[in-house]
């Protein structure tokens, strides 16, 4: 869904927390509820991994977006296809936090936890702080589903849950009751919860319905009887809210006039932000996109959803194995096309061989990494970053590789367009370091303009570029250009343009196979200049106060460490902040800026591997800040881990 927006940008407050400022009560028209108004909203969604949290969750942000507020979202879910029901690790949650105002992260803590069984509750209640709301499904509280994670009595009746507000509802029987003059059986029925509770949170913070209301019957088209039932378990939702004594407020928050440039917003995931950023590379560029990738979590939707665009001369290849992937997309790139692989880390190992031949052979590839947890197959549902050195260094030989790495998602369009310029103007692969909270979070994004897209188009080779000692004009694979270091792109079959390609050393200028060792030296040498060579933008540093602290980030640590350094400052503090997009090669004024600070922290969600480029590159005593739980930074913990790096 897309809305306008016609104000100027306003910043966060910095709070990002979990508690939503009260901003005015007022009683409902013609009803008897009272409506309060808040400037923000924590929601986390959480059941069984079959209950349909994700659509719940994806349905609420929509529908939030189209009102015009910024949002934030985190979902979790596991990384079985169906793992056992009622279990801990079955839990599936979608949390979103959205606000009246400019955030950043999905929220530290959820003002309003909705727990579809016992597991749910038991996941996610040492998340909830407080005073926060919970909604618990009654009806799935059976002594065996509670044993089975835990429970020797009821959290319901026991007073554990005293210190919140508790809602049980029992949405089984609401819903199965709302549904019964349908022909459906009881267990068809009781799929239909999850709109329940989607409609209930809706009236509740008075959420659009059109959006769901038409989805729905878009959804289950070919199964009108389902679309009804989902319709009216959906509505009988809202009714119980309107109509129960239990819940006695609901809640207003404005649309975020002042949090956006003026343009059209739409809602949007990390990977499909970059999937249009692809696309939107390739037209720029005018040249045909190739994928060839094979599917691996968390980087499939990019296939998914390139797949559905071939009006726009994309060709998705999905291979049988990831070298085959790689290997196609290379061969797509000699042959003229936008060459694109897709993948996460275990893929990236066995693209390794592939990625060296591309920077032998010099051709514009774009490798995308959507980042997991390691080693091996590790955590393929959650997030991490610990592939930067892998990007950096994981091939044989010499055969160095620019980095760009977006963060946020809606950011990843434009790292996408970034990309695309780097691998077509220095005729290298580039590595796009995403993860998998950009990928499967979202948030809004200004569409632009055709007019704002960079010109990308290329120049091929069309004929002979080099005059031999005797006169004769021959064309030189590898002759270059004086600025940029690129060799010439000859596609395949341009009369005149014959050449050798493959992994074996190339002779400088000619392209023919050499074994001499100052060639070799000399072409290792270059290639390392050329990367050495591009040109990125200086890094920019936030630093309104002259702190003597910087906070150092890459990649999807934005949001927290931006949210965390704004609640420092709230308080009082100076603090400084730079983001890293390029990696490699890194930014001129890097070093510059560095020397500038006593102190420099670099959280990362690793052990340290941008520390360790920084410390060995600028010999600069950057300070660590590491997670690897599979979980994005809290605003709250970071800030506190900042404040002891301030006064330390």
């Amino acid at each position: 869904m897309t809305s306008q927006v016609s104000s100027p940008a306003e910043q966060d407050d910095g709070t990002d927390g979990a508690d939503g400022t009260v901003v005015g009560e007022q009683r409902k028209p013609g009803g008897t509820k009272d409506v309060r108004r808040l400037d923000r909203v924590i929601i986390r969604f959480a059941g069984d991994s079959g209950d349909g949290m994700q659509l719940t969750g994806d349905r609420f942000t929509s529908e939030t977006a189209s009102f015009g507020n910024d949002l934030s979202t985190l979902p979790n879910f596991p990384a079985e296809i169906r793992a056992p029901a009622g279990t801990l690790p079955g839990v599936s949650s979608f949390q979103l936090h959205f606000a009246d105002h400019d955030i950043l992260t999905p929220g530290d803590a959820p003002n309003v936890l909705v727990a579809m069984n016992p597991a749910a509750l038991k996941a996610n209640i040492g998340d909830v702080p407080r005073g926060a709301e919970i909604i618990v499904n009654t009806d799935e509280f059976t002594k065996r589903a509670m044993q089975k994670v835990g429970y020797a009595a009821s959290p319901l009746e026991d007073g554990s849950l005293d210190g919140y507000q508790l809602h049980p509802v029992p949405l089984t029987t609401l819903t199965v009751e709302a549904l019964k003059e349908f022909d459906l059986t009881r267990k068809e029925a009781e799929r239909s919860k999850n709109m329940f509770a989607l409609g209930l949170l809706s009236w509740m913070y008075h959420r659009p319905t059109e959006g769901t209301e038409k989805f729905l019957k878009s959804k289950f088209a070919k199964r009108p009887d389902i679309a009804a039932a989902n319709l009216t378990a959906f509505r009988a939702g809202w009714n119980f809210g309107e109509t129960t004594e239990d819940f006695a407020v609901s809640y207003e928050v404005a649309p975020a006039a002042k949090a956006f440039p003026v343009g059209t917003y739409r809602n949007i995931s990390g990977n499909l932000a970059l999937a249009y950023g692809l696309i939107s590379a390739s037209r720029q560029a005018d040249l045909p996109l190739f994928l060839g990738s094979y599917p691996i979590t968390p980087a499939s939707d990019i296939l998914h959803e390139l797949s559905r665009h071939k009006n726009f001369g994309v060709r998705t290849f999905q291979a049988e194995d990831e070298i085959a992937g790689i290997g196609a997309a290379l061969g797509a790139a000699f042959g003229g096309s936008l060459g694109v692989t897709t993948t996460s880390g275990p893929g990236v190992a066995l693209k390794s061989e592939t990625i060296g031949l591309a920077v032998s052979m010099e051709l514009p590839l774009l490798i995308v990494d959507i980042q997991r947890g390691g080693p091996s197959t590790g955590l393929p549902t959650k997030t991490e970053q610990a592939d930067l050195l892998q990007a950096m260094f994981g091939r044989n030989g010499e055969a160095p590789v620019p980095i760009v790495a977006p963060r946020t998602p809606a950011d990843c369009f434009d790292a996408a367009l970034e990309a695309a310029r780097i691998a077509l103007t220095y005729r290298t692969p580039v590595m796009l370091l995403s993860d998998g909270y950009l990928a499967n979070g979202s948030e809004p994004w200004r569409i632009p303009e055709l007019d704002e897209l960079p010109d990308l188009t290329v120049q091929f080779a069309q004929g002979p570029n080099h005059t031999l000692d005797d006169g004769s004009e021959v064309f030189w694979p590898y002759k270059r250009d004086p600025q940029t270091l690129a060799r010439p792109w000859a596609v395949p079959g341009t009369p005149g343009l014959e050449h050798r390609i493959g992994g074996i050393e190339k002779e400088d200028g000619t392209g023919n196979i050499s074994y001499a060792p100052a060639n070799h030296e000399l072409m290792v040498r270059v290639r390392q200049a050329k990367i050495d060579g591009i040109e990125v933008p200086d890094l920019e540093v936030d630093d309104p106060h002259e702190a003597s602290t910087l906070v150092l980030g890459w990649g999807s640590t934005y949001g927290p460490i931006t949210a965390a350094v704004r609640r420092l400052r709230t308080a009082g503090e100076a603090v400084a902040q730079a983001h890293l997009r390029h990696l490699n090669p890194f930014p001129r004024n890097l070093g510059a800026v560095l020397e500038r600070y006593d102190k420099v922290v670099i959280p990362e969600m690793n052990l340290g591997q941008l520390a360790t480029l920084v410390r060995a590159k600028y010999l600069v005593d950057a300070r660590s800040y590491n997670q690897v739980n599979g979980m994005p930074f809290k605003a709250e913990q970071l800030a506190a881990t900042l404040k002891e790096a301030i006064d330390g």
